[in-house]
């Protein structure tokens, strides 16, 4: 039942749950209504007969003339039954009705032994009465007054029927407007599918949805906008990444082809290259393949997802002793040129090869744009790296590019280089909760500076 109840609309599981409260709801007051109705009914009629009272002339002409009418009082008691009841155990009933089941409490009464008593009895016709029995005016007996039952049997049976018809109509209606509430409520979330489906359908990601209102329907739709636009411009960040790839990797390949035809015709002619040239070709090759080789290892760094933009864990390292370690290798790359380097102890939580390989591009951009027996100056103070060389510089209207994918400089464009070197860079920084920003430094040149969050020494309880 439960399995065949989730397999409906949730329109109509919304009608059928509001018609099931009402019905509930509805059958509770109308049962309510009909037990305290019944209740106060059943109190009038006991308080009605208990009222009901013969006098003494009347008991004793019953008693003379038990089985008759005396007198013509039979009319007295209409529309009750009565019986006067003998403390010797004699009955006598008026003329007309049967004559009732007579308890043990009737005859307690009339010996004396009770005042009143209230209780159901059966005449020997077999009709149920309500039968009310009280200490008669004359010594020694009892009155009992009696009143069919069905007197307020049937005001009940009509009154539960129309509690029931009502109730229907009520169940009804509620699941009626159930559905009319469901359908109008479930107008939002009927646009938000049929967008879902048109992008499954098409992947057109510039589908948006009308917000109205501040309740969840909006949010829900707020929520779906947000993410497909994220989608789309994911897919217009990923359109582009392939483009500007393929682009600068169409430089390096048609360069390698053209030397790799140079050589393979020189074998297949027998004009042999002279040895000068044939060094330089070589030489070109290898800078080609090591061109590609680092613009392919760029490419996957950037392309990793942000939660796990490296080979290794989070943890708390020693900035200081990475820029160390990247100026060693900086060192190799910058025959000739003087590094300055002024570092305090920082400590902070990052991935250890993913920022001294940030550290390393920053030292190589540097190095790139120095000039020959030029100074790189590298410190650390109070948690602030900064690399500064002292080239050319970058022009101020260039300076918001500079951590764009691909971008080059028009002055570096003839350097080698990919242009992601520092995309690589804001992208791990950012993810070990720092910043970074390149400014020209005064007397020329550009400074690089990174700010992490950590601290001057390392937690005892890290270390």
């Amino acid at each position: 039942m439960i399995t065949r109840f989730r397999r409906l609309p949730l329109r109509s599981r919304l009608a059928l749950l509001t018609a099931a409260a009402v019905a509930v709801a509805v059958a509770a007051a109308a049962g309510a209504c009909w037990l305290v109705t019944r209740q106060e009914l059943g109190n009038q009629r006991d308080t009605t007969l208990s009222n009901v009272s013969a006098d003494a002339s009347t008991v004793r002409g019953y008693l003379r003339n038990c089985g008759a009418a005396p007198g013509g009082q039979e009319g007295l008691f209409r529309p009750y039954t009565v019986q006067i009841i003998t403390a010797e155990g004699v009955v006598c009933t008026t003329l007309g009705p049967a004559p009732l089941e007579v308890h043990t409490s009737d005859l307690a009464v009339a010996q004396g032994r009770a005042e009143l008593t209230l209780h159901d009895a059966r005449t020997s016709g077999g009709t149920e009465m309500r039968v009310a029995t009280k200490p008669g005016p004359v010594p020694g007996t009892a009155v009992s007054i009696a009143q069919p039952l069905s007197e307020i049997d049937k005001p009940l049976g009509s009154l539960a029927v129309v509690l029931a018809l009502t109730a229907g109509v009520g169940v009804l209606g509620a699941a009626t407007a159930g559905l009319g509430v469901a359908r109008a409520g479930l107008r939002p979330v009927d646009r938000l599918t049929g967008a879902v489906e048109h992008i499954a359908r098409t992947e057109d990601l510039a589908v948006r949805i009308p917000v109205e209102g501040e309740d969840e329907i909006a949010r829900l739709s707020r929520s779906f906008n947000s993410m497909t636009a994220a989608l789309a411009s994911s897919r217009d960040r990923q359109q582009q990444l392939i483009a500007d790839a393929g682009h600068e990797l169409r430089t390096p390949l048609t360069s390698l082809r053209t030397n790799i035809d140079l050589l393979v015709r020189s074998e297949e002619t027998g004009r042999a290259i002279p040895p000068e040239d044939r060094k330089a070709l070589l030489a070109s090759v290898r800078a080609q393949m090591a061109e590609l080789a680092a613009l392919i290892g760029d490419l996957q760094e950037l392309s990793r997802p942000d939660s796990a933009p490296g080979s290794g864990p989070v943890q708390v390292i020693a900035l200081h002793e990475a820029v160390e370690r990247a100026v060693e290798r900086a060192r190799l790359r910058g025959a000739g040129l003087t590094f300055d380097v002024r570092l305090e102890s920082w400590y902070v939580r990052a991935e250890p090869a993913a920022l001294e390989r940030a550290v390393v591009n920053l030292l190589d951009n540097a190095v790139k744009f120095s000039p020959p027996g030029g100074t790189v100056e590298v410190a650390m103070k109070d948690g602030e790296l900064t690399v500064r060389d002292h080239g050319p510089g970058i022009p101020p209207e260039e300076l918001p590019h500079v951590f764009d994918r691909f971008w080059r400089s028009p002055s570096a464009r003839s350097l080698p280089g990919s242009g992601l070197g520092l995309s690589i860079v804001a992208r791990t920084v950012q993810q070990a909760g720092g910043e970074v920003a390149l400014r020209s430094a005064e007397g020329g040149g550009t400074i690089a500076s990174v700010r992490l969050p950590g601290a001057p020494v390392e937690p005892p309880s890290l270390a």
